[in-house]
């Protein structure tokens, strides 16, 4: 039986936005809440997190942006924009989150003995690296990614983002690196307003960033689609030594805001199959960051779907890809656009072996 790591801490739940704000820190208590089951004793394992020290946030962020967080600090509320707000905790639980995603990282690169889940919050994908924005400080699978390049010895990472919205603040980060590869699958057009078909890379890192941007109402059998067809075969090309998942819940059917139809089992199965493709690819076991995801009920079922499922204690949820249907035909259009536009980049993607190739 395999077992999972977590990262989990009381100082994230301190965090708050304010009062009625979606990302709350109830999204942590009822998955906290349901861990403390006896039946998780013999397949959890803690990873304590540690504070990022402030180099290492600075691998992504800019000294200015980093002490406009800082600032915070003891403040009952600051506004960064209207929907991005702090309170005196924070600053505090920002820099725990990035370490935790580090912990996590150094982990599974050190140790290797099962996935790990970095249950953190305030999240971060949205994070530029001069700005805060859509609920995030610190973009901590950003922050993550960096410390295994430049930390840990890594060559090659690739963030795979499933959440609602698309990761502008990893993207940003990223568009002209060679050496982590971001695949974002969204709902477009949403917030933040990017993440377009042609948005790839630039420079050095043109094909390196793949947006499969998806209008509202995509569901477990078009997500499945988007794994099989783009994240499994070009993950096999750039040959990862490291997975990163930005894993939101917000694409759940029942989330407030957003409108995919993703149930918990189809998260399940993405979890289950990420797990297996990163022992494969990268011969170690990935990292799940939380991102989003505002359903009380849709976190908690994914989450220990994802958990259960990947050490083989119980099949909560269906895990065959047959039983989802087949795919809505209007995304698998947008699949086909995605491999088309990408086929200069990769050969998994060419109908015939031809054009010019990035030397990986």
């Amino acid at each position: 039986m395999r077992r999972f790591g977590v990262i989990i801490d009381e100082l994230y739940m301190k965090h708050s936005a304010g009062v009625g704000h979606p990302e709350s820190p109830y999204r942590l208590k009822v998955i906290y809440d349901a861990l403390k089951d006896k039946k998780y004793a013999d397949i959890l394992f803690e990873i304590r997190p540690e504070n990022a020290k402030k180099e290492d946030i600075l691998l992504v962020h800019t000294e200015n942006y980093y002490r406009t967080i800082e600032n915070t600090q003891g403040l009952p509320y600051y506004y960064i924009d209207p929907d991005t707000a702090t309170n005196q905790f924070s600053f505090d639980a920002a820099i725990l989150a990035a370490g935790g995603v580090i912990c996590g990282t150094k982990y599974v690169i050190q140790h290797n003995n099962g996935p790990v889940f970095a249950l953190v919050r305030p999240p971060g994908h949205h994070a530029e690296p001069d700005r805060g924005m859509g609920f995030c400080l610190f973009n901590n699978v950003a922050i993550g990614a960096m410390y295994a390049r430049k930390r840990l010895g890594v060559n090659r990472v690739m963030i795979f983002d499933w959440d609602l919205h698309h990761g502008n603040g990893t993207q940003t980060t990223f568009y002209e690196d060679n050496t982590v590869l971001y695949i974002s699958v969204h709902q477009f057009p949403h917030y933040p307003g990017t993440g377009s078909f042609d948005e790839v890379g630039s420079g050095k890192g043109a094909g390196f960033t793949i947006n499969i941007p998806f209008v509202a109402g995509a569901g477990d059998a078009e997500y499945i689609a988007v794994f099989e067809e783009i994240v499994k075969p070009v993950s096999k090309e750039f040959s990862p030594e490291l997975i990163l998942i930005s894993a939101g819940f917000d694409p759940h059917y029942d989330d407030p805001l957003g409108g995919m139809k993703l149930t918990s089992a189809g998260f399940t199965y993405l979890g289950k199959k990420i797990v297996e493709l990163s022992l494969e690819v990268c011969k170690r076991h990935p990292v799940f960051v939380l991102e989003g995801g505002y359903s009380l009920k849709g976190l908690r079922e994914s989450v220990e779907g994802i958990i259960l499922s990947c050490t083989g204690k119980k099949e909560v949820f269906e895990t065959d890809s047959n039983v989802y249907g087949k795919p809505n035909a209007r995304y698998l259009q947008s699949i086909e656009r995605v491999k088309n536009m990408h086929s200069k980049f990769w050969r998994c993607f060419q109908v015939q072996d031809s054009g010019s190739i990035h030397d990986i």
